[in-house]
């Protein structure tokens, strides 16, 4: 794969706190080291295909950010914000108000977002057939963003690099950290790759629709009659799976989730103690037209670009960031995103998790308690079908209570490590483990990253 050279551009540096100052991003700043700092860009991946990314310095008050790890933070959807989303909502240095965030993972790593594939965020295309279809793709992009990357930023060259990722981010992640892998032996890409975090991870749908059932009837969320009507539409995702009819998976995926809806009173997706905001009637239908998967998006990406989001997006932290082209918003093609990857939304990625590990690529799974749409019960299931050799005695491991808090003797959540793969059970979370359960995510970033 031919990756496109590209000079590197003098970008505006504005430390966190003066965004809630109000100083501008053209502020001339003196700083004695490179802590506090952030800055932003555009890397055209692709011919009419733009991807945006958003760095900031690690600001640990020990220790300067070369000695602290670099994280990259993909989030979901796909047509999810990492820029805005992960950073905002999850793990960023300041939350959606501005305020700062007690768990921001930048006091021990320094974090690079970035919005792909490219139409996420603030990443946008020109050209419609400019969308990724495939994660083949999306993992050239990225190769060619991190190879800029790098070669603009060689002070973290040596630095380990980890990939964080949240959701159908934790497919992309796989792909990623795999092509990313093989960049590194062939030389093409100049990085110290340290290993993935797959979060709450789209690695296996079908393993994830054929829990649901009975995770929500142990939950008391479904009874014997609901039970069966699950278990029926998921014999039916199922099937189109086995055939490879993967398009018909996705939108079998959906009808899935409707039955799942009216069957538990609008259980939530991403925290069953939770209740969904109701779909009108015409999106709840489950005669599945053309624009099935505009609903599907909705209700599956819309979540990510809250009103309150998107109007700081929008608003406040486009005009600090000065280069957002004028004709696109942020989030503006995140359905197109969603409805160009129907293809390959259902599609395994079991086998890449498996190249990672005989790689000897470090790989950790962690997943939210919580969470309905990728249960643990299905992360256990894909678990189980690695063919990675050392997975027998990873298996008969038993696990070790975390506690968040040292003081106190609440269990946060559990931990199974072997060798180069480990599990993380996180207690009282949902979909997104960092917003709903901060000082565990952040404890857990520490002990995946040995600084704990």
């Amino acid at each position: 794969m031919e990756l496109a050279p590209r000079s590197c551009p003098v970008r505006r540096w504005l430390p966190p706190l003066l965004l809630l100052l109000g100083l501008s991003a053209g502020a001339v700043i003196d700083w004695p080291t490179e802590e506090g700092k952030e800055v932003w860009d555009y890397v055209t991946v692709r011919k009419d295909a733009h991807m945006f990314w958003w760095l900031y310095y690690a600001t640990n008050p020990c220790k300067n950010f070369s000695e602290l790890p670099l994280v990259m933070w993909l989030q979901g959807g796909p047509g999810g914000s990492s820029t805005g989303f992960g950073n905002f909502e999850e793990i960023g240095p300041l939350d959606s108000d501005l305020k700062p965030r007690k768990t921001t993972w930048l006091q021990a790593a320094s974090l690079l977002f970035v919005d792909n594939p490219v139409g996420s965020g603030f990443s946008y295309v020109n050209q419609s057939g400019a969308y990724a279809k495939d994660l083949a793709t999306v993992s050239s992009d990225m190769m060619v963003l991190l190879k800029t990357f790098f070669d603009c930023h060689k002070e973290f060259q040596t630095v380990p690099f980890y990939i964080f990722s949240e959701s159908y981010g934790g497919k992309m992640a796989a792909g990623i950290g795999l092509e990313l892998y093989k960049a590194i032996q062939q030389g093409t890409v100049k990085c110290n790759f340290a290993g993935v975090a797959l979060g709450d991870s789209w690695i296996s749908p079908i393993d994830s629709v054929l829990s649901w059932g009975p995770y929500l009837y142990s939950m008391s969320l479904l009874d014997d009659s609901g039970l069966a009507e699950v278990f029926e539409v998921a014999e039916q995702v199922l099937d189109a799976v086995n055939k490879g009819f993967y398009k018909e998976a996705t939108q079998l995926w959906g009808k899935a989730e409707t039955v799942i809806e009216k069957n538990t009173d609008g259980v939530n997706f991403y925290n069953i103690l939770t209740k969904s905001t109701p779909l009108p009637a015409m999106e709840s239908s489950l005669e599945f037209t053309q624009n099935h998967l505009v609903r599907l998006c909705e209700r599956h990406v819309r979540y990510l670009h809250g009103d309150s989001l998107s109007q700081l997006m929008n608003g406040p932290i486009r005009k600090k960031l000065k280069i957002i082209p004028e004709d696109y918003s942020w989030g503006g093609q995140a359905t197109s995103v969603f409805v160009n990857m129907e293809k390959d939304f259902m599609k395994p990625v079991i086998s890449i998790v498996d190249e990672l590990l005989n790689a000897g690529v470090n790989v950790t799974v962690y997943n939210g308690q919580l969470d309905l749409i990728v249960d643990t019960m299905g992360q256990e299931a894909w678990l189980r079908k690695l063919k990675w050799p050392e997975l027998p005695e990873f298996n008969k491991l038993k696990w070790k209570a975390l506690y968040s808090n040292p003081e106190s003797s609440e269990t946060s959540a559990f931990v199974k490590s072997y060798k180069n793969l480990a599990f993380y059970w996180i207690l009282r979370a949902g979909h997104m483990v960092p917003s709903d359960q901060g000082d565990m995510a952040l404890k857990m970033l520490r002990l995946v990253t040995q600084q704990e």
